[in-house]
């Protein structure tokens, strides 16, 4: 007997708000994002750009909802008309980036293409986070940087382009900060990257760059950005696939149907491979050019066994994780070590809080293993980091007396989050 289809809801894709929102500020004129992601994260940006001259304003209902009116807090029905200059900004100006990554690696070089001074910060969590090797490319390009993270203040005079070498080991965000800029230099830019974590996610880059009408060039280890600028375009957002882990996830362990509309083989997103590391666990999966779906066994157990490299998804991992000791073996998941530079320090995170729960765990500079185990009640230090508040939701639905210290904090990226699983899951074991 096939279980009903229950149709997450899921909010637009945080990685391609913010980097959608970025470009259209780089273009000559208005453009038009239709359900974009609207949470702390995507507010911080979108003030971010908006305190550097460019104009944001909703515009309506862009007819991308859910079709009952509820919005459901995410922004589904939105429409966001961004006017851009069509250049760097103009100082003097500050920045306040609040936990927002992606303010703090992507604005910095678009502000150097500009003119004046502006100032950089953010809050405790994000001042912690590395931005060194951004920084110095910078510099190497003709900024005046004083600081080697935040807070620091960039004097910018413009970009003439030219070659740099980038170790993006640590982050992608780096890149793909660099690379939306090139556009606005003076001359083409080439990046040589000898290192690089999480690539598609400067797949997803070059491909929103090339849809607002950027030249770009790839050959071997290095990429090309032409100068040229961008045009205004519109753009629909996908759904987040990060954030729809959790509910694939909550289907695989609760031998339930989910499906997500709109997260298609066609997707920019390299997150819904994470649908295949369920498929590896026993899950079924299907994919069709316009929808996802996941359905667990009729039991919840996972099959476990097996050990998988998640660095290219590893904004992913920590779903496998937290429901691994649902499985019926050891699971190992390796390539993860840019995980420990994140909002927290995600191995430590997570292994910290399945011990906590009496599960064995073995994690190392780059992996951890979870062996299988019945989760004691506890409450989970979150971190202040949405990810680890979401996943280990979706263990407390087969786990009773689970709870967590900070719930609030998954308004990062999804601010009904918990309503929504409720809604599909309600008190599910």
């Amino acid at each position: 007997m096939t279980t009903p289809v229950l149709d997450a809801r899921i909010p637009g894709s945080k990685s391609i708000t913010n980097r959608a929102l970025l470009l259209a500020a780089a273009a000559p004129g208005r453009s038009r994002l239709a359900a974009p992601l609207v949470s702390d994260d995507t507010l911080a940006f979108r003030a971010a750009l908006t305190d550097l001259g460019t104009g944001v304003r909703d515009i309506g209902d862009s007819g991308y909802g859910y079709g009952d009116g509820s919005g459901y807090g995410d922004g589904s029905g939105e429409v966001w008309e961004v006017t851009g200059r069509g250049a760097g900004p103009a100082g003097p100006g500050r920045v306040w980036c609040a936990d927002a990554g992606t303010a703090a690696r992507f604005l910095p070089p678009f502000a150097a293409t500009g003119r004046g001074e502006i100032a950089f910060d953010g809050s405790d969590q994000l001042r912690a986070r590395p931005l060194r090797p951004l920084l110095e490319a910078l510099t190497g390009l003709g900024a005046k940087v004083r600081g080697t993270g935040l807070p620091f203040a960039l004097t910018a005079r413009g970009l003439a382009g030219g070659r740099i070498e980038l170790d993006s080991g640590l982050s992608s965000q780096y890149l793909s900060g660099l690379l939306m800029a090139a556009p606005l230099m003076g001359g083409p830019l080439t990046v040589d990257v000898p290192r690089l974590v999480s690539r598609p996610y400067v797949d997803m880059t070059l491909a929103l760059m090339r849809h607002f009408g950027a030249r770009v060039e790839e050959e071997g280890s290095a990429i090309t950005v032409h100068p040229g600028g961008y045009r205004p375009t519109d753009l629909a957002i996908e759904p987040d696939a990060s954030t729809a882990s959790y509910f694939f996830a909550a289907a695989a362990v609760t031998g339930r149907t989910v499906r997500v509309a709109g997260l298609g083989t066609g997707s920019l997103q390299g997150d819904t491979a994470f649908v295949e590391v369920l498929r590896r666990a026993g899950a079924w999966v299907t994919r069709t050019a316009d929808w996802t779906e996941v359905a667990g066994t009729g039991t919840g157990t996972l099959s476990g066994g097996f050990t998988i490299d998640m660095g290219d998804i590893s904004d992913t991992f920590m779903t496998m994780a937290a429901i691994a000791p649902l499985a019926d073996a050891p699971v190992t998941i390796t390539g993860i070590a840019h995980a420990r530079l994140k909002e927290s320090d995600r191995i430590a995170a997570v292994a910290g809080n399945l011990r906590a729960l009496g599960i064995r765990v073995e994690d190392g500079p780059d992996r951890i293993t979870v062996h299988p185990g019945v989760p004691a009640p506890a409450t989970v230090d979150c971190h202040r980091d949405h990810r680890i508040a979401m996943s280990f939701s979706v263990l407390g639905l087969r786990a009773a007396g689970i709870t967590l210290d900070d719930p609030a904090c998954v308004a990062k990226t999804f601010p009904g989050f918990h309503e929504e699983l409720r809604r599909l899951f309600g008190t599910f074991g």
